[in-house]
């Protein structure tokens, strides 16, 4: 891979900065990268204390490293300010607090959030180093920019050295569709992303019969992302560069999909992976307020602070039906999910990751289901 003067400089120096770069220079040799292209944003994911550990802690604070570009981060493990509402100890709430320090003294913006595009929107072309799947998944899809699929420490080191790898969805042919998914039924999307993604390998482009809302082009995303390795996809008459490559020949069919059962009898109901939008919470109040009383499960949704803030009236009249808002974190990447049995979701990206990171049982339900269970 070719390296100009002043990355090999950046190489040879012996100090965090190095081992970032040689961080970047090994991957672009695994994936034939022929050179590191500037970015103009990264997204670092994997930053509960629960993920890092200690060991992780001091690899950070041993770096000594400042980011050179716009650099976001993923949930953390708790709500800042309400961890002792998700039931926390002080002892994990203390060793977040000092993981979020060493990121915030690297130069980061403490977002939070796996919607960094609600914060920063980028632009058509952008050249991004995201870690988040669902995160990648719509700024390559949805937003038209370009990122592969990274690692949190990946996204690190492109936030320290300012560049990437020249490789895989950077280059825009790699970006063309292998297979048409013709969508005959007016399927919930992110079943249906969970199984495109079990079944298709690489770049799925859709065909609809309607054209979907942007939280359904989400929820889409997250699912696909969860259950496979996709990292890209495209919706005809939709997306911004499904005109730019042929339609695939290879095409899958789907007229109807399986309703999952409910396979256990949730004792909590979580909203808000990816973290809901301004629109979604809008949508959330829409059927609460149709429910007299307060909910009779434990009920949690999450969301940025951004949107918490600009949507402050309807979560405090959801907060008065007895459900739980929270911020910075969410079900997924929080110890806070394990205290219980059987968790309700309206995500197929929560319904992957709950039992295999969180060890608990996960359902499935659509939004008016979820609501219509915690009110019973």
């Amino acid at each position: 891979m070719f390296l100009s003067r002043e990355e090999e400089r950046i190489l040879e120096r012996g100090d965090g900065y190095s081992k970032c770069m040689e961080i970047l220079v090994a991957l672009g040799e695994i994936f034939g990268a022929e050179k590191l292209i500037p970015i103009k944003h990264a997204h670092v994911s994997g930053i509960s204390y629960q993920n890092i550990g200690e060991e992780g802690l001091e690899w950070l604070k041993g770096l000594k490293v400042k980011f050179s570009v716009k650099t976001t981060l993923n949930p953390a493990g708790m709500d800042l300010e309400k961890w002792r509402e998700m039931g926390l100890c002080e002892g994990f709430v203390g060793r977040q607090r000092e993981v979020l320090k060493v990121f915030k003294d690297m130069g980061a913006e403490l977002t939070l959030t796996c919607t960094p595009y609600y914060v920063y929107r980028p632009r058509v072309g952008d050249h991004l180093a995201w870690a988040e799947s669902s995160a990648v998944v719509y700024a390559n899809s949805v937003l038209g920019a370009m990122t592969n699929r990274e690692s949190g420490i990946s996204a690190l080191a492109s936030a320290v050295v300012g560049k990437t790898p020249y490789y895989g969805l950077h280059v825009k042919e790699n970006r063309a569709p292998n297979v048409l998914i013709e969508v005959k039924c007016d399927c919930d999307v992110a079943l249906l992303g969970r199984y495109v993604g079990e079944v298709v390998d690489g770049i799925p482009i859709f065909r609809f019969k309607r054209r979907l809302r942007e939280s359904e082009l989400k929820a889409l995303g997250a699912s696909l992302a969860s259950t496979g390795n996709v990292a890209m996809f495209h919706v005809v008459d939709q997306t911004p560069e499904w005109k730019d490559f042929d339609i695939p020949r290879e095409r899958i069919v789907v007229d109807g999909l399986r309703d999952l059962d409910l396979e256990c009898e949730p004792d909590l109901i979580a909203l808000g992976c990816p973290h809901l939008s301004r629109e979604e919470v809008l949508n959330l109040y829409e059927v609460v307020k149709n429910y007299d009383g307060r909910v009779k499960r434990e009920f949690w949704v999450f969301t940025s602070r951004k949107v918490y803030d600009e949507t402050i009236d309807v979560i405090r009249f959801l907060e008065g039906k007895g459900i739980k808002v929270f911020r910075d974190t969410c079900m997924v990447v929080s110890p806070a999910t394990e205290k219980f049995e059987c968790v309700m979701t309206n995500s197929g990206k929560a319904l992957t990751y709950l039992p295999k990171l969180r060890r608990v049982k996960a359902v499935y339900g659509d939004l008016s289901r979820c609501v219509s269970i915690a009110f019973k």
